[in-house]
């Protein structure tokens, strides 16, 4: 047996893989996700094929950001060691692709495994890729999503590949503002990240925060909506990839502006909160 090294989390991970497992979802999962991510919210008769199933001739659509909810293999995905500290823990990205338009209820075989851990001083930056098929092996999609685990540094790895995405220097083609609730983190928890950094005031204030911070999956997904209406028609078989770091956490409640700039296919943004501090950078997306 290969010996690990002195470390928790080093560049020996790599390749570690979860089981493989079937996840289902149904149109009340698809229904309750686009409510968490506020559509709807400004006017309850807007997007009514996101957020009804019955409504006279409007057949009910999946927003394409769910995937990140659909394919999620939380809890069955690679075990890291049992002496890492979770609570130093922060969520550095995330992106999709997709197919095709995800079925408003579906069932899909996924698998996660590590992709990469990366040295960065301070911390490790661990990244994962879950890939998920239809019942005859069919590609339906990908998630992949980086963690930056504080003080896990140090342990001699490479340090990553760098970004080639640049802020444009001209004025954004579309310019997206939208208002969460207050609440928006206790409906946002319903489609299935129970987290109580999110609910518990005497939970977040052990991380640091004076009041429990909304998930930056559901900021994601706000952006998401943004994407979808501004740059392709509100039609999700446009909609067929995203990624974006994570910054700064929202509180709910607050205020987000996505500023999006359209080149072809290609899409890039940035999110900004109520007092311009960046929320999402270094944004992309890919519209057909």
């Amino acid at each position: 047996m290969e010996l690990r090294s002195f470390m928790p989390i080093d560049s020996s991970l790599v390749g570690l893989a979860g089981k493989s497992v079937w996840k289902t979802w149904s149109s009340k999962d698809a229904l309750l996700y686009a409510l968490g991510v506020g559509a709807g919210q400004a006017d309850p008769l807007d997007e009514l094929e996101f957020t009804t199933e019955n409504s006279d001739g409007i057949a009910q659509k999946v927003l394409p950001t769910f995937a990140n909810v659909a394919f999620s293999t939380a809890g069955d995905g690679p075990s890291l060691p049992d002496d890492v500290d979770y609570s130093k823990l922060l969520h550095a990205s995330q992106s999709f692709s997709l197919t095709g338009p995800l079925p408003t209820d579906g069932r899909v075989e996924t698998a996660t495994k590590i992709t990469g851990v990366y040295d960065k001083g301070s911390g490790a930056l661990l990244t994962m890729e879950t890939v998920a098929r239809d019942s005859v092996g069919q590609l339906v999609g990908t998630i992949e999503s980086a963690s930056f685990f504080r003080g896990y540094g140090g342990f001699g790895g490479e340090r990553g590949p760098s970004t080639s995405w640049e802020l444009p220097g001209y004025k954004p083609d579309h310019v997206v503002t939208y208002t969460t609730r207050p609440d928006q983190a206790l409906l946002y928890r319903l489609s299935g990240d129970r987290n109580p950094l999110h609910s518990d005031p005497t939970f977040s204030a052990r991380g640091g925060f004076s009041t429990p911070i909304l998930h930056g999956m559901c900021t994601y997904g706000y952006v998401g909506r943004a994407l979808l209406h501004a740059v392709a028609d509100s039609d999700p078989t446009r909609f067929t990839a995203m990624s974006g770091r994570f910054t700064k956490p929202l509180l709910p409640g607050q205020t987000i502006t996505t500023s999006i700039w359209v080149d072809g296919t290609g899409v890039r943004f940035r999110t900004v909160d109520d007092i311009g501090d960046v929320v999402i950078d270094h944004g992309t997306a890919t519209i057909r």
